[in-house]
């Protein structure tokens, strides 16, 4: 008995870094899911005298505008706009790389998805884990493995799960995992926990509420490593720690919580006031109800309410305002969350775009670098190199067509040059996803039933002959107009 319990104590060891961020994390979890998670955890300041009873009720009936779920859900929208291209080299057409393309984790997971789902969680957590491992079902030979269906395949890790891991430097100078424990499922009181070394993988269960750990399996590691890999949305000082890019935003959205709840409070305070009577009255609730005071009571102990001004009110509104633009800022998604017209200069626009675009070209190369990992790790599984590549989305600027379409209409009719409004004109049909050789091709001038194609009209400058002056004829009607009243081509003045 002494035995499992120090086996327990020793297996449910954590990391000092897991300690450390373990309360962090699960705050960052219940502000990214929102809901049930964050009313449980009780993120409202309670107030003095507060009963438990008031505290669940105001905890229930206050609404959370979910920041951190909305700023994750951009950001992964960028991200995976566009797949990855991936160039397998001689590995293409290969059954079992095919597999893992569709079932990446044989729960039906396409290999995508499970990028996203793994940068979903580093964006929360700042990081996360995944493991590859291979069933071993007894084949004497890769054929009998491919015909059993045996092929590696990827569990995702979040930073909770991870329990404990070691790194060490060699002689090389670069560091390697030599001990890895993780939570591998929870079996109702019975946590099975997974630990890693270069030279064994042993699993362990453990009886929470006995406080005692039993080894199950101790089998050898035959690839002499441990192939967990860890993917970053963005690097910290501290080797296995990521920065959550929703760190600071988890905190603003937990007190524009608190200031949705003191606007709920001072509505029910506005509409139903704290009523004082004498101690030995009788009164009844709701509207219209009577207050009965003790007969021969003194008139200046009246009944009376203690109205609430409603003042605050709008000004936490504004307070909550400020705290969203603050979002906004720190995310750099004022132009995608914005639901109202801002008055931005087309500069600032670009800027704030382009620092959004830098944050996520970081986590995409991130995600390069951890696929690129895996695909090493299954040739290593199957006895294979890997030469291909990986290659994610780098650019993530938006284009504000509308915007540029205004400018470029602006730019016409400042310019006078016929060359410079066909490269105006040229713009436009850019924007308009056309090419323009085929708007401008001579046989589109012609008219349908057969018409002789006409060449297209060029804008040009005609003059005055008598004062000299320019005009530009931008349109045919215009060329006729200018001709009618004597003016002529300025080759020919």
């Amino acid at each position: 008995m002494q035995t499992l319990r120090e086996d327990y104590q020793r297996v449910s060891t954590t990391n000092i870094e897991y300690n450390r961020n373990r309360e962090r994390w699960i705050f960052l979890l219940n502000s990214f899911i929102g809901g049930d998670e964050y009313r449980r955890a009780g993120y409202l300041t309670k107030y003095q005298l507060e009963t438990g009873a008031d505290y669940k009720l105001r905890c229930d009936t206050t609404p959370l505008d979910n920041h951190c779920s909305s700023t994750v859900g951009i950001y992964l929208s960028f991200l995976f706009r566009e797949n990855p291209d991936r160039d397998f080299k001689d590995w293409e057409g290969f059954e079992d790389v095919e597999a893992f393309l569709e079932d990446a984790d044989l729960d039906g997971r396409s290999l995508d998805h499970f990028m996203k789902d793994m940068a979903m969680w580093s964006l929360v957590f700042g990081h996360s884990w995944c493991i590859m491992t291979k069933p071993d079902v007894g084949a004497e030979t890769a054929a009998d493995e491919d015909i059993m269906g045996a092929r590696p395949y990827v569990n995702l890790l979040s930073p909770l799960s991870v329990l404990d891991w070691t790194w060490e430097r060699q002689p090389t100078g670069r560091y390697k995992l030599v001990y890895f424990k993780y939570i591998e499922e929870i079996l109702d009181k019975v946590t099975v926990v997974k630990v890693w070394t270069p030279e064994t993988i042993e699993t362990w269960h453990l009886e929470d509420d006995k406080k005692e750990a039993q080894l199950m399996e101790t089998v050898p590691n035959g690839l002499g490593m441990i192939p967990a890999i860890l993917n970053y949305a963005k690097r910290s000082a501290v080797r296995g720690q990521g920065v959550s890019l929703i760190n600071d935003i988890a905190d603003i959205q937990r007190m524009i919580y608190n200031l949705t709840s003191e606007i709920e409070q001072g509505h029910r305070l506005e509409g139903h006031p704290s009523l004082v009577v004498p101690q030995d009255a009788e009164y009844g609730s709701g509207a219209g109800s009577l207050v009965v005071l003790p007969v021969g009571s003194d008139p200046g102990l009246k009944p009376y309410y203690l109205q609430h001004s409603g003042a605050n009110i709008t000004t936490m509104h504004a307070s909550i305002q400020k705290l969203v633009e603050a979002i906004d800022r720190l995310a750099h998604t004022g132009g995608v969350r914005g639901i109202e017209t801002k008055t931005l200069s087309g500069v600032a626009m670009e800027v704030e775009m382009s620092l959004l675009s830098a944050r996520l070209a970081e986590a995409a190369d991130n995600l390069e670098l951890t696929e690129e990992q895996m695909w090493r790790l299954f040739g290593v599984y199957q006895g294979r190199v890997w030469s291909g590549e990986v290659e994610y989305p780098g650019n993530f600027n938006v284009r504000d067509e509308q915007r540029e379409i205004q400018q470029l209409a602006i730019a016409k009719q400042a310019a006078t040059n016929p060359k410079v409004l066909n490269i105006i004109d040229g713009r436009l049909v850019e924007l308009l996803g056309e090419e323009e050789d085929v708007i401008f091709a001579e046989e589109m001038q012609g008219a349908s039933e057969g018409l002789p194609a006409e060449a297209p009209f060029e804008p040009h400058i005609m003059k005055d002959p008598v004062t000299g002056k320019e005009y530009i004829a931008r349109t045919e009607a215009e060329h006729l107009a200018y001709a009618e009243q004597g003016f002529v081509h300025e080759e020919e003045y």
